[in-house]
């Protein structure tokens, strides 16, 4: 997989997460003041995570030819680290 792919590959899967988040941001906003909090929290989790993961997309998207496959593995634990977020506030925001 070269470089291109790869950004695409990540850039797809941030769109998805970014609509699941949509729709969770919207059932926040219609929370009952106890369950608000946790939600919030859920998704501040989830936004620092993201935030990570688009940085260390950028990063790779600018790196030369050489240098991305070296930081593909920063890449790829702002990612794992997206995911289990991404996990969490699901599973939070399903059991409501």
């Amino acid at each position: 997989m070269n470089r291109d792919e790869y950004v695409q590959k990540l850039k797809q899967q941030l769109d998805e997460w970014n609509g699941e988040a949509a729709k969770w941001e919207a059932k926040t906003r219609e929370a009952q003041a106890t369950m608000k909090t946790e939600a919030e929290k859920q998704l501040a989790a989830l936004n620092s995570r993201r935030d990570e993961a688009l940085y260390q997309m950028k990063l790779l998207q600018n790196a030369s030819t050489d240098a991305w496959r070296d930081m593909m593995s920063g890449a790829d634990q702002a990612w794992k680290d997206l995911q289990e977020a991404i996990d969490r506030a699901r599973s939070h925001f399903e059991k409501k």
